[in-house]
């Protein structure tokens, strides 16, 4: 009887524990600060998010399969200064952004094609890869900012759709269609074979090593996505773009259960990651504390998140 309590108690934080506990910050703060419920602070806390959030996403699908991917946040310098760098030097738009992103892609393809053919651990490849986009981003560029004036491009991260900033289009676009693939098509019950049981998976016909490469592009190309986002809000390809980034990513995604060792998570729960820890960053502000010590805030929350769903996983064994 005990363990059916306990059973039902990890079901119902596993669904409603996350929503719970924004909606406990927003009572709290809206008491604390009547401009958090505005509508313009709304919109402020999902735009900042929205970068971390599509890059959470792909982080998502790499660790669903008990991967990581370091990487993304350089992937972020690389794509920016070579987008940058062709805006500078008057290529179409929609050129310089493809090219620029299948530059993160190419990057997620080498880190893929190091842990699934090489044998690589992903922590030790994706670092490598981290490392090599940074520099390469810094030798590119020889160090300095490529200015953009592209109006149209700027419109990408600065400009709105029905009064809607469009970092936050695309950030939803983003989430509804990992959602789908995720849990309507074969390939997302690939991912989460893959990362429940690699062999059992391979056994089952499924082309593991295909799918373990998969993320990483995909990985590699929301990160791209990102730096186009985050290049058109500060009008700038900067070599040292999306530094620290990965970190964010990855807390988001732990701090929405996705679990490390791969196969359970879901991409609702790291959008409820990204969303706290945007909420939790712009109430800090609101309330005036030091970005120093919103760091700290920031590591106890994973601490906290990552310890109940280890709690969850021993009721449930």
């Amino acid at each position: 009887m005990e363990n059916m309590k306990a059973n039902l108690l990890g079901n119902i934080l596993r669904k409603f524990g996350l929503p719970a506990v924004i909606i406990l910050i927003i009572i709290a703060m809206s008491v604390v600060s009547p401009v958090f419920l505005t509508r313009q602070n709304i919109i402020n806390v999902l735009r900042q998010v929205s970068i971390n959030g599509i890059m959470a996403v792909g982080l998502t699908l790499v660790i669903l399969t008990g991967g990581i991917d370091l990487s993304v946040g350089a992937l972020v310098a690389v794509t920016s200064v070579i987008t940058g760098s062709l805006l500078i030097k008057d290529y179409s738009v929609p050129s310089a952004v493809i090219i620029g992103v299948t530059a993160a892609v190419a990057f997620g393809l080498f880190s893929g094609t190091l842990i699934s053919v090489f044998g690589l651990p992903p922590f030790i490849a994706t670092l490598a890869t981290m490392t090599i986009g940074r520099g390469f981003a810094l030798v590119y560029s020889d160090g300095r900012p490529f200015t953009i004036s592209n109006k149209t491009f700027i419109s990408i991260g600065q400009g709105s759709t029905l009064d809607i900033p469009n970092p936050i289009w695309i950030l939803l676009v983003v989430c509804v269609l990992a959602y789908l693939l995720l849990n309507f098509t074969v390939y997302g019950r690939h991912i989460y074979a893959f990362g429940g049981n690699r062999q059992a998976a391979r056994l089952a016909g499924v082309r593991t090593k295909l799918v373990e490469i998969s993320v990483y592009v995909i990985s590699g190309f929301l990160a791209g996505v990102a730096a186009i986002i985050l290049s058109a809000r500060i009008r700038s390809g900067q070599p040292t773009a999306g530094d620290g980034y990965e970190l964010d990513a990855i807390a988001a995604t732990a701090i929405g259960g996705t679990s490390m060792i791969g196969g359970k998570g879901s991409v609702f729960g790291t959008v409820m990651g990204f969303i706290i820890i945007g909420v939790v960053s712009n109430s800090l502000t609101l309330l005036n504390v030091s970005s120093f010590y919103q760091q700290i805030v920031k590591g106890v929350i994973i601490i906290v998140a990552v310890m109940m769903d280890s709690q969850t996983k021993r009721r449930r064994s």
